[in-house]
């Protein structure tokens, strides 16, 4: 199963992405270094944030999600796993989210290559991710 460190979040704030950076943090290989891409969300660049030393975030420009490849993550599941359906209780929003997630880990060869950006970046998901060098060659191109 492939590496990838998430938590679901009853507020996306400061002290989320705090959270979440640490987190991230933990899963980077010793040596390495991460670049996150960030959208402008108020959280994402507070002055308040605290950004660990393997983690370099890019923020990308403002209203500008199609740039974002997370956005393309948050879209494959909600259309395969979380929408058009009623959740009894905040337990049970948490337990699908979770499930999607554990799913999407499970299987990332279903949107490894899935939509280029205007970039022309992929997004891609993979314990390589976080403690190896992608060998971009590898990757087909449009």
């Amino acid at each position: 199963m492939a590496k990838a460190p998430a938590l679901v979040m009853p507020r996306c704030d400061t002290e989320a992405m705090n959270l979440h950076l640490a987190e991230i943090a933990t899963q980077i290989a010793p040596g390495a270094h991460a670049a996150l891409l960030v959208d402008q969300a108020g959280g994402h660049l507070s002055g308040r944030l605290i950004v660990p030393p393997n983690i370099t975030l890019f923020p990308l420009p403002p209203k500008c999600p199609e740039l974002n490849p997370q956005e393309n993550i948050w879209q494959f599941m909600s259309d395969n796993w979380l929408s058009n359906r009623v959740f009894k209780s905040f337990d049970d929003i948490v337990d699908h989210c979770c499930d999607a997630w554990n799913k999407l880990v499970d299987q990332p060869w279903r949107i490894m290559f899935d939509r280029p950006s205007r970039l022309g970046l992929w997004v891609v998901i993979s314990e390589s991710w976080y403690n190896d060098t992608i060998d971009v060659s590898r990757i087909d191109r449009l």
